[in-house]
């Protein structure tokens, strides 16, 4: 296990102390998504999210894995044990995922 630095920490907690962000972690927390489905969940644009994936993905926090034209994103938090209280207090977003063309958490 590694053992991270007090700074290391405080760059994660800076990250997950934005609403967006937060709300994409919870997100990503259900399944692997693309920008477009975050963007339509969201309901906000493109350039918003893709900038927020960015700083997750710059912080650590999230892998991106490319198919075809589309970017994936997925949590990158396994090895970074302080965070799974966090993780763990998100709530459920399955609701949002529901109903929505083409997502669901299956």
């Amino acid at each position: 296990m590694l053992v991270s630095t007090i700074d290391e920490m405080s760059d994660h907690m800076k990250l997950l102390a934005d609403k967006t962000r937060l709300t994409i972690m919870a997100l990503l927390k259900e399944r692997e998504m693309c920008v477009c489905d975050i963007v339509d969940i969201l309901e906000t644009s493109q350039p918003n999210v893709s900038q927020h994936l960015k700083k997750l993905k710059l912080g650590g926090l999230v892998h991106e894995t490319k198919k075809s034209q589309w970017v994936y994103y997925s949590l990158n938090v396994e090895d970074k044990p302080y965070l799974e209280s966090v993780m763990n207090q998100l709530p459920c977003m399955k609701s949002q995922l529901e109903g929505r063309t083409g997502l669901s958490c299956d």
